[in-house]
């Protein structure tokens, strides 16, 4: 059975963990800005951690459920509210049949996050395109009719596991969800061509602030602040880009390449976000600041490493929850 859209919000798309393994051929890999959300919410639910889900930006959606589900908001504390009646983020929801779920605003806190991800029992039935269900809207390619949700739209929903029903009112544990402090630099590894830099260029990249500009979007987020130097000019040969790459052209100021990013660039590249912090940054919003702390392979993989623990022992706090 499907859920109906009332309201679509600001940019609603359907996304899994995304479309490896086809770089080569010039598609993006796209899914989730915060993967670790993500899987956080499907866990709550008894999901498969790549089931598809709603990636909410900030505001405005209302859907509408034409059967009985449950339900959980991960990432951002974005307010929600099911029937009129406020539905806490990070807890699982019951909605029956006929059951109105609406998010209405983004977190009452600054620093609170700006992208949710609105996880259903058995997950969202949409095509699988090239061993995903992500969105891609530049190239149209998968998700709900390749764009982002529409009032009107009718999406189905995969059939729940058994005892599903047993999640309602589980609740992820504070230790358990992605520890982020806002303030805290993004972790940032050397990239391919920092030799292309200066001295003076590398310092200031992992030195100084930067802010993030209007033009941000799932392919990249453009930032302003102080120029960095490079030594003789910003183009290369085009080589392969990754998920976090930091830019450098021309002007001296950084981009940094997220979800739908191309596979291929001719920008030298001083840096690589990890990526646990590229999640960190998705949450952030134009006017916000960031900076930029070089680290080694081995403190970046740290904290992915905790992660998975972490996911771990979720998965097990919620069998026993089921069990009760």
């Amino acid at each position: 059975m499907p859920f109906s859209v009332v309201r679509p919000g600001m940019f609603t798309l359907v996304q899994d963990l995304g479309r490896w393994g086809h770089q080569s051929r010039g598609l993006t890999v796209s899914g989730p800005m915060d993967q670790f959300s993500l899987r956080i919410g499907n866990v709550m639910l008894g999901n498969d951690e790549n089931d598809a889900a709603l990636e909410v930006t900030l505001f405005g959606l209302e859907i509408t459920f034409h059967d009985e589900r449950c339900v959980v908001l991960a990432g951002a504390g974005l307010a929600m509210n099911i029937d009129g009646v406020s539905a806490a983020p990070w807890t699982v929801h019951h909605a029956a049949p006929g059951s109105r779920l609406a998010i209405t605003g983004p977190p009452s806190q600054p620093g609170g996050g700006c992208r949710a991800y609105l996880c259903v029992s058995g997950g969202i039935d949409v095509p699988v395109v090239m061993g995903s269900r992500s969105t891609f809207t530049r190239g149209r390619i998968g998700g709900y009719k390749g764009r982002a949700l529409a009032a009107g739209d009718f999406v189905e929903m995969l059939d729940p596991k058994p005892l599903w029903r047993r999640s309602a009112g589980f609740v992820c544990p504070p230790e358990l969800k992605p520890s982020r402090t806002w303030g805290e630099p993004l972790l940032t590894l050397e990239g391919p061509q920092i030799d292309a830099f200066t001295p003076d260029g590398t310092r200031t990249f992992f030195g100084e602030s930067y802010v993030l500009t209007n033009e941000i979007d799932r392919m990249g987020y453009r930032l302003d602040g102080p120029k960095i130097e490079h030594k003789a000019g910003a183009d290369i040969v085009s080589d392969g880009t990754v998920h976090g790459a930091v830019q450098v052209p021309g002007e001296g100021r950084p981009i940094v390449l997220m979800s739908d990013c191309q596979t291929t660039g001719g920008y030298t590249k001083i840096a690589v976000v990890s990526t646990w912090s590229v999640a960190s940054l998705a949450q952030k919003m134009p006017g916000d600041a960031v900076r930029f702390r070089r680290v080694c392979e081995k403190e970046a993989t740290g904290y992915l490493i905790k992660f998975e623990d972490d996911l771990r022992r979720l998965i097990g706090l919620r069998a026993t929850y089921r069990s009760r």
